[in-house]
């Protein structure tokens, strides 16, 4: 079965099984075969094609602690990462949604950090904005060759799962530049597009 085709059947049964999704929180045959039919890194899905904007604009569901502690998410996030950071994609931020799974999972450059490691946070929410905003460039993986002027708050509280303790939910306040990735991906996890705003 071709990669594309696999995102056909995503973008047309995860919506019919949302709900059931969402009571058991593992990845699904076709999410799985998503990430296990993958080689070095995973292809992007872009506005462009039609059944990828079907996926894109998708909301995401959360995954149970134990989906968290599997083989397949440790698999997804290292091609999460090695996608990101490919040459032909250099970005800042991935979300799961951008390579055919609609799961609350993002990439993110952390420009706040000593280093500025990429991290992968599972099950992420926004909890809260700030009342400052800044208008700033925004381009997107999954809308090529376009940038645009986007108002984002300049902090943030976010709240996520870790794979230590996937049962218990870390908050953490994020600032500046980072606190704008974090935005537009986790956009992304409630299926809008930096082009909505």
């Amino acid at each position: 079965m071709k990669i594309k085709d696999l995102f056909l059947i995503s973008a047309m049964v995860l919506p019919m099984m949302n709900g059931c999704l969402s009571e058991t929180g593992g990845f699904t045959p076709a999410e799985k075969a998503i990430i296990h039919d993958a080689d070095s890194i995973m292809r992007v899905l872009t506005i462009e094609d039609s059944l990828d904007l079907e996926v894109l604009r998708n909301t995401s569901t959360d995954l149970s602690p134990e989906a968290i502690n599997s083989k397949d998410f440790i698999k997804l996030s290292d091609l999460m990462l090695r996608t990101v950071t490919h040459p032909s994609q250099d970005g800042v931020g991935l979300a799961a949604p951008q390579v055919g799974i609609n799961r609350r999972i993002v990439a993110v450059q952390r420009f706040d950090k000593a280093g500025e490691p990429f991290e992968v946070y599972p099950n992420i929410h926004l909890v809260w904005t700030s009342d400052s905003l800044a208008y700033g460039p925004e381009g997107c993986l999954s809308v090529p060759d376009r940038r645009e002027e986007v108002l984002r708050s300049q902090e943030i509280i976010i709240e996520y799962a870790t794979a230590d303790e996937p049962e218990i939910s870390v908050r953490d306040t994020v600032r500046g530049f980072t606190a704008v990735i974090f935005q537009h991906e986790i956009d992304h996890l409630d299926g809008l597009l930096y082009t909505d705003r």
